[in-house]
């Protein structure tokens, strides 16, 4: 919030991996209490075929019960890069201590190569991992060490989200099984810290989000699947 504006992002989500983001946007009247908001510019998704995108607006009251916090109201839209109705429906909101996407990073990119080194964290071990990116196997059965094991992704405006998974195929000598990331996109720079074992794999996801793109250029390739809006259930 800043002032009377909202802004920030929208998720429609069943899980952390069934989900649609979008920009949003609005106005609060302090008065009333009311919070009217847009979606927009919807910048990842991962959904069933069935299912298609809607870009919704809502009108929503805040209210306070005890230490909850609650936005109720309606909600409305159409279906992306069409005029088809979404339908309407009513909704409740409360505040959350933490998302449940915190658990996997998500990290925003506006360049279409991004290169992955995976490095061994602190002591060599011995530890040994598999990487998949959206599923597909990149590296399989390669041991961490002092020298990285690199791949590199390709995104572009048709192929706006990537999931790379690593995979622990032992848990070397000093479990579990840890690596360094360094994560080059462009002229950014970031380095995370990855644990995964026999029975969790770690993850991060990136997003393209090339700031000139607006709604009106997105042409999902969903619009021919039929069924429920953003979320299988």
């Amino acid at each position: 919030m800043k002032d009377e504006t909202a802004t920030g992002d929208s998720y429609h989500y069943q899980d952390i991996n069934n989900y649609v983001k979008k920009k949003i946007s609005g106005i609060y009247d302090p008065a009333q209490k009311k919070l009217s908001l847009r979606e927009g510019l919807v910048t990842t998704y991962h959904i069933p075929l069935r299912c298609v995108i809607c870009i919704k607006k809502f009108d929503l009251v805040y209210s306070r019960e005890g230490n909850i916090e609650i936005l109720k109201g309606q909600w409305g839209g159409n279906v992306l890069s069409s005029f088809t109705d979404c339908g309407i429906g009513p909704i409740v909101l409360t505040r959350i201590k933490e998302s449940a996407f915190k658990e996997i990073p998500e990290i925003k990119v506006d360049t279409g190569t991004i290169r992955l080194d995976f490095y061994d964290n602190a002591e060599i071990d011995g530890d040994t991992i598999t990487v998949k990116v959206n599923n597909k196997v990149v590296l399989s059965h390669q041991r961490l060490g002092g020298k990285p094991l690199t791949t590199f992704l390709k995104v572009d405006l048709h192929n706006t989200f990537y999931e790379v998974e690593m995979i622990a195929e032992n848990l070397g000598s000093i479990p579990p099984n840890t690596a360094v990331l360094i994560i080059t996109a462009g002229d950014q720079q970031h380095r995370l810290s990855l644990n995964s074992s026999e029975i969790k794999s770690a993850k991060v996801r990136f997003v393209y989000e090339p700031a000139e793109r607006s709604v009106a250029q997105q042409k999902s390739p969903l619009l021919k699947a039929f069924g429920n809006s953003d979320h299988p259930d």
